[in-house]
């Protein structure tokens, strides 16, 4: 009796139900949580990704699916519903303009055109996917992870392509966290020494009157064009207007602070959870994973590859790595643009100059979700 009972006992633990690809995302967190904590890549994404990712990956825990023979889902079911009915992105949207400052673009809009160059890895990889037999609305939210934006990913993702959610914020968010691996190496292959050494010019004051404007104008510009542009842009642009008002302050702290910081809290521990071994392990989500970094890297490249253009037609005076920082995420991947020039350069400060190009491409992957639910929602 007390062998069969112990026998029950074990057979009703975690161990007893480990199977391979569970496993494997176990570590998979593990490494993330090494990387976060101990050298300290984006914190605040990998922690509550890799500890989701943990928790739902320990077998029979029931903290997301449901364990088998039950229907009731798990906490970080619910949580996960933020994300797969599209609420998390827009309110995180809301935070990043509310901690943004897009004074740098507005004294340097040729600034656009580094951030429009770096969603080319969206559209590269739009027809990778084409060619690897995903649909065009799969390769769409596919793509928009080329823009290193892990809200605009989810949302254009929940529109299109709902089945490969997990997989693409997974990815979407991991390439974010890991900005300061992947991108420096592509930085440093396509620039020359002098050309990291270039310092520019001090920017120009941008007028309070020019800060309030713009977030008004350009939601204007662009849902009038895009209209399913509107939750992302919108929210992007109230976020910002709560900080450039000088009127709103207490809805700029809430906006920049307590709340942005529940909802990443809530959208990263859901995402990680989304990535279950039994059904993350599969070939279209890595599939979906290798197409994910490649459409970083272009995006990466493009803007790097235009900035070298710009600083010969403007007698070198711009420094190609702030086209790197085309990318969205912000203000990660203007940080690395400022670290890679300091290496050769540490008396050149490159940050301000490279969150141009880094808003610019926050509102470039917004515009480009925004066409390709306008092209391919209807399919």
């Amino acid at each position: 009796m007390l062998i069969q009972t112990i026998k029950e006992f074990l057979l009703s633990t975690g161990f007893a139900h480990m199977d391979l690809r569970s496993g494997i995302m176990i570590l998979v967190s593990l490494i993330f949580l090494y990387l976060a904590i101990k050298k300290g890549f984006e914190p605040l994404l990998l922690v509550p990704i890799a500890f989701g990712m943990l928790l739902s990956n320990l077998p029979i825990s029931g903290i997301f699916s449901p364990q088998e023979g039950e229907t009731v889902y798990g906490l970080l079911w619910y949580f996960y519903q933020g994300d797969h009915l599209g609420i998390f992105p827009p309110i995180i949207f809301m935070g990043v303009g509310a901690m943004t400052d897009f004074g740098p673009l507005i004294a340097n809009p040729k600034a656009l055109l580094l951030g429009a160059a770096a969603q080319f890895g969206i559209f590269t990889t739009f027809i990778g996917a084409i060619l690897l037999g995903f649909t065009a609305q799969e390769a769409s939210a596919i793509g928009i992870i080329g823009g290193a934006d892990g809200p605009t990913a989810i949302f254009i993702a929940t529109k299109l392509a709902p089945h490969l959610l997990g997989a693409i914020a997974v990815s979407a968010y991991s390439y974010m966290a890991l900005v300061p691996v992947i991108q420096p190496p592509i930085m440093m292959a396509l620039t020359t020494k002098k050309e990291r050494m270039i310092r520019m010019a001090q920017l120009r004051v941008v007028s309070k009157t020019e800060k309030i404007l713009f977030p008004i104008i350009v939601t204007i510009v662009v849902v009038l064009i895009l209209p399913p542009a509107a939750p992302l842009i919108g929210m992007l642009m109230l976020g910002n207007l709560f900080k450039e008002s000088g009127v709103t302050a207490r809805l700029h702290d809430t906006a920049s602070n307590a709340l942005v910081n529940i909802v990443t809290i809530f959208l990263g521990i859901s995402v990680g959870a989304s990535a279950q071994g039994p059904t993350f392990l599969v070939p279209e989500t890595l599939k979906v994973l290798l197409l994910g970094v490649i459409a970083f890297a272009i995006g990466t490249a493009a803007g790097v590859l235009l900035g070298k253009l710009m600083n010969v037609l403007s007698g070198g005076k711009i420094n190609p790595l702030i086209g790197g920082a085309g990318v969205s995420a912000v203000p990660m991947a203007s940080r690395v643009a400022q670290v890679v020039g300091a290496r050769e350069d540490p008396q050149n400060f490159l940050l301000m100059h490279a969150m141009g190009p880094n808003v610019a491409g926050v509102i470039g992957s917004a515009v480009c979700a925004g066409v390709f639910i306008s092209m391919f929602s209807g399919y």
